[in-house]
């Protein structure tokens, strides 16, 4: 995708690798350390390209963890929306969402937690049971393959243990009634066989008498022509009828999609109305604007309830930096979103009330998750959890529109973190108090994690063997395998220098200073060759 027409073209200013500073997640006071660089303005499609080479961006800021430095490795993590089945958890929460919306009912159990950890111990064993279940049977069948077969086996079962069951109690009732009549008591009856009577033999006039398989025998047989016929006179009328479309056609024994839950119709007399509204991250935008103070009070209070910050630490200037500030240029070609691509707030009104605000972007290929705050009041709904199956649903939807559109990018997976394997979101502490939310394996499966060396997209599943050896980890098996973005003509890369755009064999020869080709070089190899010739690099 190129930029579009007059288009901002990317400028960036980078920083040479930093010094260790404190890890976010373990806590180590010098094990962390990442390469920036702060993005006066960048469009879609570099910054597309760079998430794909493991950076992330914080208000303006983008970095790049050095991976085999750090203590706490980073993996970019990639959800695929268009394959995704929600789990039993999160069916579980989806429907809590639905009761409360339509009769306003809510239990807060233990929901006390760290709201974005809300669920997760139960979903991991929840997941757990359903996959062993799954593979005790050798074919893998979906639930609408087979499942009229397994009812009609148990129907079967049961009419022969009732049909037997008949049988005893008439065999029992006879014996009882003879017995009854030589005026022995009923608790102490006993069939007893004996030689038959002589007699004329079997009334002609009463239907002969039959053991009861053959009966189950012949009203299987009825069934089947009874359903042959039925076929037959169905199949008459759909000759007749017009065909349904695609869409329009019952989806009989098929697993529900995330859209079933999430767009299930409300009754009318609804106790709660949900509204999720899709507005720019601009000033110049009129909603935006007037829901500023509303989407500020609410992060303020998020961050002192859930991260125990300070006034201070999350006041209006911290706000708009961190949040409210990007350096994506929107652009909204002819065959894009309806809205266009750049940076939005997904805000969640519940009943006329801003109750949580997912921070997002939307770029060519992917929704990338930068932030989530919502009313600590609401936990209950486990809102973390919620916002993201929205935003799975929300890249389908773009994806209808703009097929090339099909990922969502959670953030970072930390493997060598042990709250982030038992949890299901864990804030990210980092420069700005940033908070990016993170991904627990195996909950929005199928996703995959980003090599760090050679930059291609390895399913988790291949990725966790190694990571459990080893905290940093190369996921390409293929040994020969190279960075295909890796530098090969540094004199391409563009620079910015005294407001005049060159090459970089040009800045070489205009700059007095000392050389500066070895900073140059770390940003080009971080960048990859298609960045470098397409950002410009500020120099002074």
């Amino acid at each position: 995708m190129a930029a579009a027409p007059g288009a901002s073209p990317t400028i960036v200013e980078y920083f040479e690798g930093e010094d260790f500073y404190r890890c976010g997640y373990c806590k180590n006071e010098t094990g962390s350390r990442s390469n920036g660089m702060w993005a006066h303005s960048m469009t879609v499609q570099d910054y597309q390209d760079l998430i794909d080479r493991g950076w992330r961006r914080s208000g303006k800021y983008v970095y790049k963890p050095v991976m085999n430095q750090t203590c706490c490795p980073q993996y970019t993590i990639r959800c695929r929306p268009l394959h995704f089945q929600p789990s039993k958890s999160h069916k579980k929460v989806l429907k809590k969402m639905f009761k409360f919306l339509s009769k306003g009912e809510f239990s807060k159990g233990n929901n006390e937690e760290e709201p974005m950890d809300s669920q997760m111990d139960n979903a991991v064993m929840d997941d757990f049971v359903l996959k062993s279940k799954l593979d005790i049977h050798s074919d893998h069948r979906p639930l609408g393959e087979g499942y009229n077969e397994v009812i009609e086996n148990e129907v079967e079962k049961k009419e022969e243990k009732l049909e037997d069951k008949k049988t005893k109690e008439l065999n029992q009732s006879h014996a009882q009634k003879e017995k009854l009549g030589s005026g022995e008591p009923s608790s102490s009856v006993k069939v007893v066989a004996s030689a038959p009577k002589p007699g004329k033999g079997a009334d002609l006039s009463k239907p002969p008498c039959r053991k009861a398989k053959d009966i189950r025998k012949e009203r299987k047989r009825q069934k089947l022509i009874l359903k042959s016929q039925t076929d037959k006179l169905e199949g008459f009328q759909v000759q007749h009828e017009p065909q349904l479309l695609p869409s329009e056609k019952p989806k009989l024994n098929q697993r529900k999609n995330i859209e079933d839950f999430i767009f299930d119709i409300l009754p009318e007399d609804a106790a709660h109305r949900l509204e999720v509204r899709l507005v720019p991250v601009s000033f110049e935008d009129p909603e935006f604007k007037s829901s500023f103070c509303q989407s500020f009070s609410l992060y303020a209070k998020y961050q002192m309830a859930i991260h125990k910050d300070t006034a201070a630490e999350c006041g209006e200037a911290e706000f708009t930096r961190f949040l409210c500030t990007s350096p994506l240029e929107m652009e909204n070609p002819p065959n894009g979103p309806d809205y266009g691509y750049g940076s939005f707030h997904q805000q969640y009104w519940l009943d006329g009330k801003i109750i949580a605000v997912g921070v997002i972007d939307v770029l060519p290929y992917c929704v990338s998750s930068v932030y989530l705050y919502y009313d600590p009041d609401y936990s209950f709904l486990s809102l973390g959890v919620y916002s993201a199956l929205r935003e799975i649903a929300f890249t389908r939807q773009l994806h209808e529109k703009t097929s090339q559109l099909s990922y969502y990018y959670m953030g970072f997976y930390i493997h060598s973190c042990p709250k982030m394997r038992y949890k299901e979101w864990i804030p990210h502490l980092l420069f700005l108090s940033i908070s990016l939310l993170a991904f627990l394996v195996g909950q929005y499966r199928p996703s995959d994690l980003l090599c760090p060396e050679t930059y291609v997209w390895v399913p988790i599943e291949q990725c966790l063997p190694a990571l459990e050896s080893s905290k940093y980890c190369r996921f390409n098996q293929d040994a020969k395998a190279v960075d295909e973005e890796r530098i090969k003509e540094l004199d391409r890369l563009r620079v910015l220098y005294k407001r005049t755009i060159m090459p970089y064999n040009v800045y070489k020869k205009r700059q007095k200073g000392p050389s500066d080709e070895a900073i140059v070089q770390q940003y080009a190899d971080l960048v990859g060759q298609t960045c470098s010739e397409r950002m410009l690099l500020f120099r002074s």
